[in-house]
């Protein structure tokens, strides 16, 4: 049997190899993506070897995963889920649990956030009864200032809650001592910057909490799943209940009696010795991911190094290509940081001689893929308009991020050639219009 399995496997790598021919790039009719995954016959060889194994539920490959994603990121532990937008529910949820006693975050409470984001960083808020609080943004950075998020703290305020956008990092150790100074939770939304670095550290470390993404565009997949990070033991605990159906007991499924006391407990005001496997300490969910998604991973896992470098090498070489064009505006990182880049930001001068929508346009027509700065301003979005939130400051930039941004790829899988089609592309359409 054994013999004959690697037989099969060895036959998905040819099969692999023959599904990429070598075609050479053509300017103008090979699609350039904004984003994906770069995937090699490794990956695909770990999916069909997990599913011959029928690795259909969570199990072995989930928690491996999970062990060596933390370490990776120097956590103490880590919970894969099957989306990121749930891992940040369960990061903001796990800060409603009644375990945390006086830090509990409770039914109208504030949470500061961006505008400028992405509507699961801040979804989350609202959907546990939390109140969003406003702040702007800069451009060029694309992330808020700690002077802001200062200036948001009121006497209602019990978290921070902010994304790294465009895996550029904010400030996050200053922002981590602020939290730490007002007593609030901090929670890292590192969906879009894994690999980057503040300070010599690594983002996603600094929060009390962590997320991650594996949808295909990030810098890992799964295809779809995601990641809550932690080193505070106690709010693992929660982050695991709340995923698993909101169950008191951690024995893995498949597993029982892990505590030596299975049939022991007296817990609410159920009988003595109820099966804990069946008590229910917090209202939950189902929100696990399976062994085909971490088998995925692990592969994928092996690659961030590489996967970094790339983006930050398209990054640069796209950077270097458009530096001192007329009307845009260019990314900037922080100051003190090395960010694993997600996306190219431009935001177009509002005295331009040419909009947005026609860069795009001329950009989009050359098949190069672009896209926008995620939601922009979310409070102008329907979904928001009758939502119970605070803004301290204006949003004046993520107005203009709304109105004049975009960004393009600078994912692994683009070549020098393509990158230095997109710069030349956006440089042509600048000088035609002065």
């Amino acid at each position: 049997m054994s013999d004959r399995r690697a037989l099969l496997l060895d036959e998905v790598r040819k099969f692999h190899q023959d599904l990429q021919p070598d075609q050479p790039f053509i300017p103008g009719v090979t699609e350039i993506w904004p984003s994906g995954a770069l995937l090699d016959a490794e990956d695909r060889v770990a999916l069909v070897e997990a599913a011959l194994d029928m690795r259909i539920a969570a199990g072995p490959l989930a928690r491996r995963f999970e062990s060596e994603f933390a370490r990776k990121l120097h956590r103490r532990k880590a919970h894969l889920t099957n989306s990121g937008s749930s891992a940040n529910l369960l990061a903001v949820s796990a800060l409603t649990s009644d375990l945390l006693e006086d830090r509990q975050l409770r039914p109208g409470d504030e949470v500061v956030t961006v505008a400028a984001g992405f509507p699961t960083t801040v979804n989350p808020i609202l959907q546990n009864g939390l109140v969003p609080v406003f702040v702007d943004i800069d451009l060029g950075t694309y992330n808020t200032s700690v002077e802001r998020v200062a200036a948001a703290i009121g006497p209602k305020t019990r978290a921070i809650v902010l994304a790294h956008t465009l895996g550029n990092p904010y400030p996050a150790r200053e922002m981590a001592e602020l939290a730490d100074a007002h007593d609030l939770f901090f929670v890292e939304d590192n969906c879009d910057a894994v690999g980057s670095t503040y300070d010599g550290e690594l983002t996603g470390t600094f929060g009390d909490l962590s997320t991650v993404s594996f949808y295909p565009a990030h810098h890992l997949t799964m295809g779809e799943g995601g990641c809550v990070l932690t080193s505070n033991l106690a709010l693992a605990r929660i982050v695991e209940s709340l995923r698993d159906w909101g169950r008191d007991c951690w024995c893995p499924p498949g597993e029982s009696n892990t505590c030596l006391k299975r049939f022991k407990y007296q817990l609410g005001t159920l009988p003595q010795g109820y099966d804990h496997k069946y008590i229910y300490s917090h209202v939950g969910y189902n929100l696990k991911a399976t062994d085909l998604q971490a088998a995925l991973g692990l592969t994928q896992l092996a690659k961030l190094d590489e996967f970094t470098a790339l983006r930050r090498r398209n990054w640069r070489r796209l950077r270097e290509r458009l530096d001192g064009v007329p009307h845009l505006l260019l990314p900037e990182a922080t100051e003190n940081s090395e960010p694993s880049w997600f996306g190219f930001a431009i935001t177009v001068d509002p005295g331009a001689p040419f909009s947005r929508s026609e860069l795009v346009a001329f950009l989009e027509d050359r098949r190069i893929g672009t896209r926008q700065l995620f939601a922009g301003n979310l409070t102008r979005h329907p979904a928001y308009l009758n939502q119970r939130y605070r803004v301290v400051g204006d949003l004046t930039n993520s107005d203009i991020v709304t109105e004049q941004t975009l960004w393009v790829g600078v994912y692994p899988a683009l070549t020098d050639e393509m990158i230095d089609y997109v710069g030349t592309s956006i440089l042509e359409f600048v000088a035609d219009r002065g």
